[in-house]
């Protein structure tokens, strides 16, 4: 039997209105789906018209105008149903799913379901749990002291990962899918004296745990840095005020 980075994987990634999970909106996702490495993956691609306004700095990380969106974005409700249901097929068959950045990206994610179809994320997923692979919370655990950024550019060049560059016309989101993808499998393979013998649900377990350690240890040596509560993959709703 494969280990998990040989084997069936997935990735997700969205393109955000900004940084906000609570607030901000999905404009551009993807999903990547590969059977074995180096098969071509199955690519699905999202655009959304939003329907709030898209600052310079959003167009400038993803490459998606407002104009462009609003010609070819589809409406919110429909696009995001259909996101969380290719999620909710990932988890039914087992797939493990990279996904950089999870708490971001999968709360974004859910309080789009919540807004739009008055459906969480949990909800879709139903009896099925969604086993998530975080490059970032990988990295930081299993190479705590190494110097520099974690940005996905820098995590590329460290794992010798090509981003991918295929200009799929949902800015840079599916590239970066794609590239997120990739970069799991060479971040399995470089430890894998340490992951090999792990399941998708052991490691998304311990994941859990390694998150809440690195928000620790941020809070400890930046408490001015911001709060986070270290809950992964996934952000607790704010309890209504």
């Amino acid at each position: 039997m494969p280990c998990w980075y040989d084997g069936p994987l997935a990735a997700f990634g969205v393109g955000t209105t900004g940084d906000d999970s609570e607030t901000d909106r999905i404009v551009a996702a993807a999903l990547a789906v590969q059977e074995t490495p180096g098969a071509s993956p199955a690519l699905t691609r999202w655009l959304i018209s939003p329907g709030v306004e898209m600052p310079e700095a959003a167009t400038a990380a993803h490459g998606l105008t407002a104009g462009h969106l609003a010609r070819r974005g589809r409406w919110p409700a429909p696009a995001v149903d259909e996101i969380a249901r290719a999620l909710s097929s990932q988890a039914a068959s087992g797939r493990p799913v990279a996904v950089l950045d999870a708490p971001f990206t999968l709360t974004l994610l859910d309080r789009e379901a919540t807004r739009h179809r008055a459906t969480s994320l949990t909800g879709y997923l139903g009896s099925h749990p969604l086993h998530v692979l975080d490059p970032l919370v990988l990295d930081t655990h299993l190479d705590r002291y190494r110097k520099g950024a974690r940005t996905l550019p820098d995590l590329c060049a460290h794992y010798d990962v090509k981003p991918s560059d295929s200009g799929h016309g949902t800015g840079r989101t599916a590239d970066d899918v794609l590239t997120v993808l990739e970069l799991v499998r060479a971040l399995g393979r470089r430890f894998a004296a340490r992951l090999a013998r792990l399941q998708p649900d052991e490691l998304h377990t311990l994941q859990t745990r390694w998150y809440e350690a690195q928000v620790h240890d941020r809070q400890t040596w930046f408490p001015r840095g911001g709060a986070a509560d270290g809950q992964w993959p996934m952000r607790p709703t704010a309890p209504e005020r």
